[in-house]
């Protein structure tokens, strides 16, 4: 009875951290919906659409221990999907003159459209990821940014298609704060519940013990890339969703500088833990928009405070040295967010109670 009785206490306690998560993205969404300005709901639209793409990231970075740096490239493919799907027909038809008759054609809801556009992106990664995933550590990751060049240099220069350098224009921006929010609060279940699938633990397991876990017949190859696949589909959508909330995309847009912020916030959360990603994408956004107004210009005790172009990139990039140096794990480290008065998940769980039903 002790034994059940731990695996059942176990598998309550397991639901705690998306529940919170999910609560508390709620709650500064109300507040922010209630009492916030209009600038207020677009700067917290913008943060929950980074949460999607870095609880991507999160599913495949923090369950194999790869990094990688070319997750940015299935936002991009994300963003262009949902500016094909959901374009006038006669923008599309003088604009992106390449596509096909069927896609030119088409008009879909933004629903639809960003979900349609996680598929395309899965679908890339299930191509690349079957290449890339051959390999292995700083190999692998070398793979993922040749993944995100190539990216740039082809919706670049596929003028037809994508407009090349140029952006494209008069995309619907159907999506706003709550729309954001919904698929924010999906992604925070579909990692938590990838992360305590089988899948994720068997792609645990190859992360911290890889001779032992092939031994005991893990197809580390086939794991990672069911993580591969699973976080590009949520990148995808995070793209779509900024696609939709802007109205307009470019191919510079997803690429050095947002793989360096995206990178920064899983880095300083916690890539090992779900309310990792989700600190981080908080803690960093607090402190890029403070840095946004210093650099556009304060008064503060009467005396004008401005700070440099480029000083926003330098500070993030000290905090996530200072972060790497004192606290390598992130600043939540393994530790997950649960219910006041229980004792903290820490990542990884799932092999706690496989041992105490073995």
């Amino acid at each position: 009875m002790t034994r059940i009785s731990s695996i059942l206490a176990w598998r309550e306690r397991r639901l705690d951290t998306p529940l919170v998560l999910s609560l508390l993205v709620l709650a500064l969404a109300a507040a922010i919906a209630v009492s916030g300005t209009a600038a207020m709901q677009r700067t917290a639209c913008e943060v929950l659409i980074r949460l999607v793409a870095v609880v991507g990231m999160y599913v495949f970075i923090g369950n194999s221990g790869v990094i990688s740096f070319g997750h940015i490239a299935f936002l991009g493919v994300g963003a262009y999907a949902a500016a094909w799907m959901t374009m006038e027909p006669g923008i599309k038809q003088q604009l992106l003159t390449g596509l096909p008759t069927w896609l030119g054609e088409a008009s879909l809801h933004w629903l639809p459209a960003s979900l349609l556009a996680g598929v395309l992106a899965a679908g890339v990664a299930l191509v690349a990821g079957a290449m890339i995933l051959r390999l292995a550590g700083i190999a692998a990751s070398i793979a993922t940014f040749a993944l995100l060049a190539i990216f740039n240099v082809v919706y670049s220069n596929w003028d037809s298609v994508t407009a090349g350098t140029s952006s494209i224009v008069g995309i619907p921006t159907a999506v706003g704060l709550w729309q954001a929010c919904l698929l924010a609060l999906a992604a925070i279940w579909l990692a938590h519940l990838y992360s305590q699938s089988r899948f994720g633990l068997a792609l645990r397991s190859v992360r911290e013990e890889p001779v032992a876990s092939r031994a005991c017949g893990v197809n580390a190859w086939r794991q990672g890339l069911v993580a591969f696949v699973i976080s590009a589909a949520l990148c995808g959508v995070a793209g779509a969703l900024d696609a939709q909330f802007l109205g307009v995309v470019s191919p510079d847009a997803y690429y050095l500088d947002r793989t360096f912020l995206c990178l920064a916030m899983l880095v300083v959360g916690g890539m090992g833990t779900l309310t990792g990603a989700v600190t981080g994408v908080l803690l960093l956004s607090i402190v890029k928009e403070l840095l946004n107004q210093l650099e556009s210009g304060v008064t503060l005790l009467g005396l004008g405070i401005k700070l440099p172009a480029g000083a926003q990139e330098i500070a993030i990039g000290l905090l996530m040295m200072a972060v790497l140096v004192w606290r390598p794990g992130g600043l939540l480290g393994t530790r997950e967010w649960g219910w006041p008065g229980r004792r903290g998940a820490r990542g990884g769980e799932g092999a706690v109670p496989l041992a105490r039903a073995a």
